[in-house]
């Protein structure tokens, strides 16, 4: 058996975890909203027609913020057409995923919705087809308490107190092809520059996210955040990255190394962040909204251009493997250890669309292998995130060359106590044995070790067996001498909680 080796102190301190971290994200697309969070027949629905049975996962899995309403979507959104009385909504085309919007869902209707289950919008703006008007009467009708004609018409609409949103995206994805209303560089930093401004004049107390590119493969990466930056440094508070990862033919080794290249982008646009921030020579620091990211396999998706027409139709509704768990919970480690800088992210997206709960209209809702990983890192990652430098065995890659079988990362809860360690083994046939020493933490009660593995690396959880992949508690940690050992099946996401001994 092979062996890998770390340290945890709580001397090695990185940053505290920012609860925003664990965001989501809701973009009328597919079947997200519509029988997603939302359908008014399902024998689950509460009053205003969002689904019982959806909401109880969703509260379960406990998203502190959730992106909405895109997303490709909103950049030819016309958020007006979302409020006031249903029946008077218009039908309209939208053009992003050739889909007939309904509008039966606004933003009254999911910031209510969002507050139930806990979360805070993170609200996009359409800077598409749309901008600095359409951008300042969204904030004033959602966050200006009376006396002006959008915060009034808000209460008309029967919402009497301001929603309050504190977050916003300025756009999304501007430097793609397929975005409506595309920008380049130029063009979108003075439009996000201006926006923000006038933004802010409405309500100086809102953060802001410019965009940054649509991904790293983009001809303009880096570039474009360098030019947007220049505009925008001292009126937004974050930029944004989008990366979605997939196994590419039977490279399976590779794609377990997928957080290696998430460590990579991250710090390529911290280090672009910090250049312009010495060139402007400013103090402040620009921090970042990874607010896309997740597994997706787009080699399988044909393109909108190729959709029919249709009303909330299945799209990339994708079912995911034991592998594809790993591979989450992998990139969940790349974000904690980057959490003095990662401030912001959110798992695109939150139902039916690459998404880690599932539904089927009029039927039921179900956790994928994905939820997993996503739902105990968010509950038990909170804290001080804590450098531990593992040591141990490495492999090839043809994508990202020699990379570390074992990846990991710390999280120590001062209030409990505790200390909580992620970790992933990326062998795909053997289990590993680690040590992990912790003499700078006497009287350790040693928790709990919960794992994430089968032996059916395609195995997935379906409608019909929808706990077929489910963590395991495992018995196997020990302690002597201030080293703890526990062993990692092959091929799995672990969790391994250290708490002091009860006073």
């Amino acid at each position: 058996m092979q062996r890998a080796s770390l340290t945890i102190d709580l001397a090695f301190r990185i940053a505290d975890v920012d609860p925003r971290l664990y965001g989501s994200f809701v973009e009328h697309m597919g079947r997200c909203v519509y029988t997603g969070i939302y359908e008014p027949h399902h024998a689950t629905a509460d009053g205003d027609g969002f689904r019982g049975d959806v909401a109880e996962l969703v509260r379960e899995l406990a998203p502190p913020i959730l992106r909405y309403p895109g997303g490709n979507f909103v950049s030819g959104y016309t958020w007006e057409d979302g409020i006031g009385a249903r029946e008077n909504r218009p039908r309209r085309l939208d053009l992003a995923w050739r889909s007939y919007e309904t509008n039966y869902v606004g933003v009254d209707e999911f910031t209510r919705w969002a507050r139930r289950m806990g979360s805070e919008p993170l609200m996009a703006v359409n800077l598409g087809t749309r901008g600095i008007d359409a951008a300042c009467n969204l904030l004033e009708y959602a966050n200006h308490p009376g006396g002006t004609y959008w915060s009034d018409l808000r209460r008309r609409n029967g919402t009497a107190e301001p929603h309050g949103i504190r977050l916003w995206c300025l756009g999304n994805e501007m430097d793609g092809p397929w975005q409506i209303g595309r920008k380049t560089a130029e063009e979108y930093a003075r439009l996000a520059a201006e926006t923000a401004k006038a933004m802010r004049r409405v309500d100086p107390s809102i953060e802001l996210v410019a965009c940054g590119s649509s991904h790293q493969r983009m001809p303009t990466f880096g570039t474009w955040e360098a030019t947007v930056l220049r505009e925008t440094y001292d009126l937004v508070d974050y930029v944004s990255l989008h990366s979605y990862y997939e196994q590419r033919g039977d490279d399976r080794a590779s794609f377990l190394a997928s957080a290696a290249n998430m460590d990579r982008f991250i710090e390529s646009v911290v280090a672009t962040c910090d250049h312009v921030r010495g060139l402007l020579q400013r103090t402040k620091r620009i921090n970042l909204s990874f607010d896309e990211w997740n597994v997706w396999y787009q080699s399988k998706f044909s393109g909108e251009e190729a959709l029919d027409w249709a009303e909330h139709p299945r799209l990339i509704e994708q079912e995911y493997s034991m592998v594809d768990a790993v591979v989450v919970g992998s990139l969940l480690i790349s974000l904690l250890r980057h959490a003095d800088r990662v401030k912001i992210a959110c798992l695109a997206q939150l139902v039916n669309v690459i998404a880690p709960i599932r539904s089927e209209p009029g039927g039921p809702a179900w956790r994928q292998t994905t939820y997993y990983p996503y739902a105990l890192t968010s509950r038990h990652g909170r804290g001080s995130v804590l450098r531990v430098e593992p040591a141990g065995p490495t492999y090839e890659t043809s994508w990202m060359g020699e990379v570390p079988v074992m990846d990991a990362t710390a999280v120590h809860d001062e209030e409990t106590g505790t200390v909580t360690l992620f970790a992933v083994n990326r062998d795909q046939h053997q289990p590993l044995a680690l040590s992990v020493d912790v003499r700078s933490l006497p009287n350790l009660e040693i928790g709990e070790h919960r794992a994430l593995f089968d032996d059916d690396p395609d195995a997935t959880n379906t409608a019909d067996r929808p706990d077929r992949v489910t963590p395991t508690r495992l018995a196997d940690v020990q302690v002597t001498d201030g080293t703890v050992t526990v062993v990692l099946p092959a091929l799995s996401w672990n969790m391994v909680s250290f708490a002091p001994e009860a006073s």
